[in-house]
């Protein structure tokens, strides 16, 4: 496959997100609108792995090799002239955000957090473990019709024994990761389409400024283009690359550097273009989800991903 040639692996699929590409070739994936999590094999199969309900989302290998998935709780479903699918609003059995632990082997879903000890947590959408086996996530809140509930960073542990918010407030933080040295953490807001970088100071620990800032970090970048951004991935050399939802020759991945430079803006067939994440022999292969017309896809990327399962 020659670089950037869109390769559709997968169709049909009930608006995928949270791709993770494993050791074995297969990716996992989150079908968001069908409440599951689903694999892709290199042979063309996709298999059901779980059905935990509501809005699964963001999801993560963790350090016991489990799949650790951020679900929504629900949403509202619409579709478009064209028949691309598309979330808006909460969907009337919404079941409430949460964290849930998924055994690849088993199926089994467990409940790890349902809120932080101070609020529920309203809509988790993406997750990244860190060195120390914790993870970040982010909590987008909520887009109703005609009023938006803001949303938080938090870190918790994997075992279900500690959970605290740790940015508050934030506008729809959604892709959240680590820079390859574990110094910086990258955030994407989705309705300003900005990406916000925090300096890391310990497991589960900010160097932030001082309130009244809305956003206690520093912003990386603020799309010139009117866009949203979903989910991220980070490079090996440190790029920061965001799926960005919108018109076409906007949407698809942006890829910013880490003083904030804009490197390219790589074009893909969706205008939901949602997640990317990186596998392959020289993490090189970009696996990326069409979640509007319900297909994964896989592209040749221009430099190697960051590694984030083991190889």
């Amino acid at each position: 496959m020659q670089q950037d040639e869109v390769e559709i692996l997968a169709e049909g699929l009930q608006f995928p997100e949270g791709p993770v590409a494993l050791a074995d070739g297969s990716v996992l994936f989150v079908e968001i609108a069908a409440g599951r999590l689903s694999r892709w094999h290199p042979d063309g199969r996709v298999e059901e792995v779980a059905r935990p309900g509501g809005g699964p989302n963001g999801a993560a290998l963790g350090p016991d090799g489990a799949c650790y998935v951020c679900n929504n709780g629900g949403m509202q479903w619409h579709t478009d002239p064209n028949g691309g699918r598309f979330p808006h609003g909460r969907a009337a059995d919404y079941s409430g955000g949460r964290i849930e632990r998924i055994d690849l082997r088993s199926g089994r879903v467990e409940r790890l957090y349902e809120h932080t000890g101070r609020t529920p947590l309203a809509s988790p959408n993406d997750l990244v473990f860190d060195a120390h086996g914790g993870f970040w996530f982010t909590d987008l809140g909520s887009m109703g019709h005609d009023a938006l509930e803001r949303g938080r960073i938090c870190y918790a542990k994997a075992d279900g024994s500690a959970i605290r918010e740790v940015v508050f407030p934030m506008l729809t933080p959604n892709g959240i990761g680590l820079s390859p040295d574990g110094r910086h953490l990258y955030v994407a807001e989705t309705v300003t389409a900005r990406v916000w970088r925090f300096a890391v100071s310990g497991p589960g620990e900010l160097a932030l400024a001082g309130w009244p800032a809305l956003t206690p970090g520093d912003m990386l970048f603020a799309s010139a283009a009117y866009c949203m951004f979903d989910s991220l991935a980070v490079e090996a050399g440190g790029n920061v690359c965001v799926a960005t939802i919108g018109a076409p020759g906007i949407a698809g991945v942006t890829v910013i550097d880490p003083a904030g430079a804009l490197v390219e803006r790589a074009s893909m067939p969706d205008r939901s273009t949602t997640n990317i994440c990186f596998g392959g022999a020289d993490a090189r292969d970009a696996f990326v989800t069409l979640s509007r017309t319900g297909r994964l896809a896989r592209r040749r990327w221009a430099r190697p991903g960051l590694r984030l399962t083991p190889s």
